[in-house]
């Protein structure tokens, strides 16, 4: 890879520091989609020991370009995105790994495959830390932040996702006590 295209896969991948999400921070303040894939990644890497029979550095990588369709489309609050949205970022994305050099359109390529199958555990991995993250961000942004409909979500939201594993089937019964005790307390101040 000439340097070159080196920046120029960085240049389109800032796009997503400057792309607002649904959700909003602790203070208020809307978050961003590299933020939630920081975090992600970082989820990711502190469950190297609980996961022993994952490759992290894999779940990782899958982590930091799961949302990268959204440099193209921004980001569309998952009850808000339809199929024709899911297939015009799938096609963007897949045109712009397409055109990068050789080694680094193979290597993304076999990763997005390899999520959208959800066959193995780093790909189940990633997508439950995916998920499991917007709820946590969730209870961490004020209530008034939150759209009527997402009392629900934040109550239901990613136990599919989690399914597969007990320890993190544990995780979301935690958030989900997060999220009753921050109804509580918010809706008594």
């Amino acid at each position: 890879m000439r340097p070159e295209e080196f920046l120029s896969i960085l240049h389109t991948a800032e796009r997503l520091k400057d792309t607002p999400r649904h959700c909003t921070t602790t203070k208020g303040r809307v978050e961003s989609v590299a933020e939630h894939s920081w975090r992600v990644s970082l989820m990711a890497m502190l469950l190297r020991h609980e996961f022993p029979e994952a490759d992290i550095d894999k779940v990782i990588s899958m982590c930091l370009i799961h949302d990268l369709g959204e440099c193209f489309t921004g980001d569309i609050p998952v009850f808000r995105k339809t199929a024709d949205d899911r297939v015009t970022e799938a096609d963007l994305l897949d045109e712009w790994v397409r055109s990068l050099p050789e080694e680094i359109s193979q290597d993304l390529a076999a990763l997005y495959e390899e999520m959208d199958a959800q066959k193995t555990i780093e790909a189940k991995l990633y997508k439950a830390l995916d998920k499991l993250e917007a709820v946590i961000q969730h209870n961490e942004s004020p209530l008034s932040t939150w759209e009527d409909h997402e009392y629900e979500l934040n109550r239901t939201y990613a136990y599919d996702a989690v399914s597969f594993s007990k320890w993190l089937s544990e995780l979301r019964k935690e958030i989900r006590e997060e999220t009753e005790e921050k109804i509580r307390q918010e809706t008594n101040d």
